[in-house]
């Protein structure tokens, strides 16, 4: 880069650090970088308030009475039914156990294979071969989300393609568009779950959808299993759209056809003290959101372990 470019550069790069954007719908608004968004729906609630992400099967008392069992004020749901009957047993539990569900989990339809060789062909909106039937259980998940009262529809977008020249990447926005719209029309924000993609691949791609009810759901660990960034410089990628957090841990990958290893908080590559103490300087008011992707009696230890830890951390 040439001396004057990179003065241009910098000059450029100044301004831009003094950019927000400001929503007219009142879905959110970017406070200046280095700043977490404003969320209508975090407004008047205890910030880094603890939850769990959890799959609520055909059951919604049994799973949220799980939640409510271990102590926590928040959940992240993810669901595959969508029917009217269902949607009414969800908001029944909700209410019974007072929690607050903070965002639907949207995965498939279709196979999806979580390692690098064929999670690029089957995982997200990125494959052409389901993207249409997955954009469509997205829009019927952002239907249901709003029935129940629920802010946010997140999912796994895939593995987006670093050059935006791409044709798929513009495929991809394209879609990414449309669903956000979608979302937005049902007062909710779109999130992406962080995983796939590099931090700034992502940031691209929210600017280049364009609508301004776009969030991250920031994942940890998943930046770390992926090979893609470290959580504690991602952060400062990120900050003006992370809207939730996932608290899992994890291990950097060493087997180059396979994801990096999920381990208990506190025993992998995240760095908790930073990470806690970064999102309280950045003002960030949404939930943190445990995930520890094993089942049985050893996740529910790991979650109790996992909050005891997060507890001190956030005081």
């Amino acid at each position: 880069m040439s001396e004057q470019n990179r003065r241009d550069f910098l000059k450029t790069s100044v301004g831009a650090l003094g950019i927000g954007l400001t929503s007219a719908s009142g879905i959110l608004s970017f406070a200046p970088a280095q700043t977490a968004p404003t969320v209508f729906s975090d407004a008047g609630k205890k910030p880094l308030r603890l939850g769990l992400i959890i799959g609520i099967g055909k059951n919604p008392d049994l799973a949220l009475a799980k939640v409510h069992d271990l102590g926590f004020p928040t959940a992240q749901i993810y669901a595959e039914e969508f029917s009217e009957d269902f949607m009414a047993k969800l908001r029944t539990a909700l209410n019974k156990y007072q929690i607050e569900a903070t965002s639907l989990v949207v995965g498939g339809p279709g196979r999806e294979v979580w390692d690098f060789y064929e999670g690029p062909q089957t995982i997200g909106l990125v494959p052409r071969a389901t993207r249409e039937a997955r954009a469509a259980h997205i829009k019927k998940a952002s239907g249901f989300a709003k029935e129940c009262g629920i802010p946010a529809v997140q999912t796994h977008c895939g593995f987006l393609p670093e050059d935006p020249n791409d044709p798929v990447y513009k495929e991809t926005v394209a879609v990414l568009r449309d669903l956000a719209g979608f979302c937005k029309a049902n007062g909710q924000n779109f999130r992406y779950e962080t995983g796939q993609e590099t931090p700034i691949t992502l940031v691209r791609t929210i600017q280049d959808v364009g609508l301004d009810n776009q969030g991250v759901n920031f994942d940890l660990a998943n930046l770390i299993l992926y090979g893609k960034a470290n959580p504690v410089d991602a952060i400062e990628i990120l900050a003006p759209y992370v809207q939730g957090i996932h608290a899992k841990d994890g291990l950097w990958p060493t087997n180059p056809k396979e994801l990096g290893k999920e381990v208990p908080i506190g025993k992998g590559k995240v760095d908790f003290p930073r990470i806690i103490a970064r999102l309280k300087e950045l003002h960030y008011r949404g939930a943190v959101t445990i995930e520890r992707e094993i089942s049985g009696p050893r996740q529910t230890e790991d979650v109790r372990s996992a909050k005891l830890f997060l507890e001190k951390l956030i005081g």
